[in-house]
């Protein structure tokens, strides 16, 4: 029923249940998307630590946009359901943090003293459950603001709240700080060529928003501007274009959801690799200079997309048998090798008269490279120079 008097009431009461539906739908749609990338990552062979962090995040991420998608209606009048939704918050910076430290430092297995960035989380979550067993203690317990609260917000409360604001800022700016020392340190990333540039653009942009709808809630409370909705609504709609974006780069740089064949750098994962299969030097030597020559003659590196396995069927032998001979033969793993020969090439092509009208990245994709950072990065690591300076060093003609 409707009052009359009012009329005005009622038409804004529909608008904001359309708004809402809308919201509802934006975030289903960040669900849905979150769950296709899982479905990718799930189906990915020869999946890396980091990999596994991805997985995990993407499904926080699906279920928090799915929660908070089917609570939206009821957010305000349940303080206990509100809490607990604002508790998933705690997750996505540990997540960033973690994902970032093992792509960046290349990890290969997890480091349990990491269980400590979700410990506030379950915290938060452990005394959300305590506090509603005891109803005259959790009637402090609301994030919004309200002119007349019915029992004044527990302390420790309050400071569970402060955890959760500062956790996002906090974690966003470590992620960076980590990518951006990573980036410039030995590691490297890691042996393959992949483009981490989309990462840090991805950290900066986000840990602003972030932290601009955090001081919007902070705002909230100590001013009473705005509303908690407007505050919820902006944090999980990040949260959306956060899975989006994450989306878009990863089918981008294709390594995120598909992959790339596992290195195999030790002599000791080498032999349990080969096991009773290895070729005697014989067999191995005339391996060898079956691939020298298809190398030579055919150029196969000048592919951004070859792989052991192609390689290995271009030459019709055996993986391991390939890789058997890379490793011992040439003292080296896939990707070294392989990126070996696209420097030489792309040596060759800036003397070449016919490339002299192209830039050093139009010769690094000629040369099959796929991305500009990994060309400089590889081709550092191997000539001990830059492409630019190595450019320069030659005799002009």
């Amino acid at each position: 029923m409707t009052d009359d008097r009012f009329p005005g009431i009622h038409h804004i009461g529909i608008i904001i249940k359309k708004d809402q539906s809308t919201m509802t739908y934006l975030f289903f749609i960040g669900c849905f998307n979150a769950f296709f990338f899982l479905a990718l990552l799930l189906q990915k062979q020869a999946k890396q630590l980091h990999d596994r962090i991805l997985m995990f995040w993407l499904l926080y991420l699906a279920i928090a946009t799915a929660t908070y998608g089917l609570s939206i209606d009821v957010f305000p009048e349940s303080s206990l359901i509100s809490s607990g939704i604002i508790a998933l918050f705690l997750l996505h910076g540990p997540f960033l943090y973690l994902y970032v430290s093992a792509l960046t430092a290349n990890n290969k297995t997890f480091n349990w003293k990491s269980i400590a960035h979700f410990i506030p989380f379950v915290a938060f979550v452990l005394y959300l459950i305590v506090a509603s067993l005891f109803p005259e203690y959790s009637e402090g317990i609301r994030v919004d603001h309200v002119s007349e609260p019915v029992a004044k917000p527990p302390f420790l409360f309050i400071i569970f709240l402060l955890l959760t604001a500062l956790s996002g800022p906090v974690y966003f700016f470590l992620s960076y700080r980590k990518f951006k020392r990573s980036k410039t340190s030995s590691l490297n990333f890691s042996s393959k060529d992949i483009n981490l540039d989309w990462l840090g653009t991805l950290i900066s942009i986000f840990g602003i928003v972030w932290t601009i709808l955090i001081l919007i809630a902070v705002i909230h409370h100590l001013f009473h501007l705005f509303t908690m909705e407007f505050c919820t609504n902006g944090l999980f709609l990040s949260l959306t274009g956060f899975i989006i974006t994450i989306g878009y780069f990863g089918l981008k740089q294709k390594e995120v959801f598909i992959g790339l064949p596992l290195e195999i750098d030790t002599k000791t994962e080498n032999t349990s690799k080969y096991g009773s299969s290895r070729m005697q030097d014989a067999e191995l030597q005339k391996c060898y200079r079956q691939v020298n020559a298809y190398m030579t003659l055919k150029k196969p590196y000048l592919d951004p997309d070859l792989t052991l396995p192609k390689l290995a069927e271009n030459l019709n032998v055996p993986t391991h048998h390939l890789s058997q001979v890379i490793n011992e033969m040439h003292g080296s793993n896939f990707f070294d090798f392989i990126n070996q020969f696209r420097v030489e090439e792309v040596k060759i092509k800036i003397q070449d008269p016919q490339f002299e009208n192209y830039s050093l990245l139009g010769i690094a994709l000629e040369s099959g490279f796929n991305s500009k950072s990994a060309f400089n990065r590889v081709f550092k690591k191997i000539t001990g120079t830059t492409p630019s300076a190595f450019k320069k060093s030659l005799p002009s003609s």
